[in-house]
């Protein structure tokens, strides 16, 4: 599958800072002057790139979330039929999702900064998530191994499948009981893919 391309630099300082500094205090109480103090550079260089916390945050977002995605789905070496491959990504990349760092904090703190890309329109890895499924469905049809269907009208339903399971599995799991555990979630997220992909 081709792998996504990152908007920024892995090593970019200033997002680095920016990471830091929300996973201290979360998004609200974070300003640029922290950010700037953390990343050694002025607040002037940093109103150059961004005029507010919310756009910094909102690049570091797409590029923590791009980065997860990448590494779930590259699938290098992976001989297996797209469908095989693509079921395993999308499951890890919920997985991961949910045990990043700084996606644990925003939902804890600032919940309030996904509800754009969850309810009005899509952000920078959303789009970049749905570039990776449209070519990976693409070959899934080339190789047999996935139900033809219109690609876009695919890659988005499947997109808001696996979003649903990792923005809200929490308001469903209940760990006291294995049935309802995260990891059962997950299997069930598995088992709806494979269903859905299947020809």
């Amino acid at each position: 599958m081709t792998p996504i391309r990152h908007n920024h630099s892995d090593a970019d300082p200033v997002l680095d800072a920016a990471r830091d500094c929300v996973l201290a205090v979360g998004v609200r109480r974070t300003t640029l002057t922290d950010v700037a103090r953390r990343a050694g550079v002025s607040r002037m260089t940093l109103y150059r790139r961004w005029p507010d916390v919310r756009s910094l945050v909102g690049d570091l977002m797409t590029r923590e979330w791009i980065a997860v995605a990448a590494d779930a789905m590259s699938g290098d070496g992976d001989s297996r039929p797209v469908r095989a491959r693509m079921v395993d990504g999308l499951v890890a990349g919920a997985a991961a999702f949910r045990a990043h760092p700084l996606f644990h904090k925003i939902l804890d703190v600032d919940p309030e900064l996904l509800l754009p890309y969850i309810l009005d329109r899509r952000g920078a890895s959303q789009e970049a998530f749905l570039g990776l499924l449209v070519t990976a469905l693409g070959a899934g049809h080339e190789d047999g191994s996935v139900r033809r269907a219109p690609v876009d009208l695919q890659a988005r339903s499947l997109l808001l499948v696996v979003q649903s399971f990792t923005l809200s599995l929490r308001t469903m799991t209940d760990e006291t009981d294995p049935e309802l555990s995260e990891a059962a979630f997950l299997d069930e997220l598995r088992t709806l893919l494979e269903r859905t992909l299947t020809p």
